[in-house]
């Protein structure tokens, strides 16, 4: 009696389905019992995808989607030097119109590039140990927050120096909303993560929270900064701006590819594919911690 073997992938299951056992049920009188026989060992095709694993092909194409990223925040980085020095003079630090150049150069540098990069981090790093990636996660989320208070700092004392009024436009509001949000942030994490101070149940609380403001403020910090593209070019090139100007083409398109980069980041967290797969040390030593912290008789090993 003819009897299919079990298919492993979608093309044995066709293999099976559109080769029945023709010759052999028709050389036998009992063709009847054969094709019953034979239907019954056929499993069911929800069931053989369901078993599949999950295609590598998708999987193939993040280190695309990662190096594109970094392409466009390089490019980010670049053009904003190019704008404040070729453009606005160059940098310094005493007061002057130089000093506030510094600002721009170092908003798009921690609070979009470097930023971004921690929100990958559990993207690239998908087969290295948790703790590693959370101690990188957070050293790039602390070279954003220095980079980001030196261009505060740049800010503040040159409006401080030309009299200008501080925190009056909805730049410097979202941006400062950004940048406390940012902090905070920063903080919770590091108690709730790398150094663990909370229960298990309210860090499984928080995390949800904590993947979603971390969406959110990488959007928060690319619409500050177009704000402040667009608001500094209406101060500087009012005039020209219209006529298609150098300077203004320029900055166009760094806002542009700001937009660009912070899709492409948020496409490649959210993408379910590019999740980082679970480890079992790691899950076992999560039942053990959160046995010892809280006293809880794990489920299983």
């Amino acid at each position: 009696m003819w009897l299919p073997r079990q298919p492993k992938c979608i093309s044995d299951l066709i293999l099976c389905i559109i080769t029945p056992p023709f010759s052999q049920a028709t050389a036998n009188s009992d063709s009847a019992e054969a094709w019953s026989e034979s239907a019954r060992q056929l499993p069911n095709v929800a069931q053989v995808m369901e078993g599949m694993p999950l295609s590598m092909g998708s999987l193939r194409t993040l280190p695309w989607y990662v190096a594109g990223s970094q392409v466009l925040g390089v490019a980010c980085v670049v053009i904003t030097g190019v704008w404040m020095g070729h453009y606005r003079g160059g940098y310094a630090w005493n007061g002057s119109a130089q000093e506030f150049n510094v600002h721009p150069l170092c908003m798009v540098l921690g609070l979009v590039f470097l930023y971004g990069d921690a929100v990958l981090v559990y993207r690239v790093f998908r087969n290295e140990t948790k703790r590693s990636v959370k101690i990188l996660h957070a050293l790039l989320h602390m070279m954003a927050l220095i980079i980001s208070i030196v261009g505060l700092v740049a800010v503040f004392d040159f409006h401080s120096a030309a009299k200008i009024s501080h925190m009056y436009s909805l730049h410097s509001w979202c941006g400062m909303l950004t940048f406390v949000l940012f902090f905070l942030q920063w903080l919770l994490g590091l108690g709730f993560f790398l150094f663990p101070w909370a229960s298990a149940h309210l860090r499984s609380w928080y995390l949800p929270l904590h993947v979603f403001f971390g969406l959110l403020l990488l959007a928060m910090s690319v619409g500050s900064c177009l704000l402040g593209i667009t608001e500094k070019l209406l101060f500087s090139i009012m005039e020209t701006y219209s006529r298609f100007s150098g300077e203004g083409v320029l900055a166009n398109i760094l806002g542009l590819l700001l937009v660009c980069f912070g899709v492409v980041v948020g496409y490649v967290v959210t993408r379910e594919d590019f999740r980082r797969p679970p480890n079992p040390e790691e899950e076992a030593l999560s039942v053990h911690f959160k046995t010892l912290s809280e006293g809880e008789i794990p489920s299983s090993p």
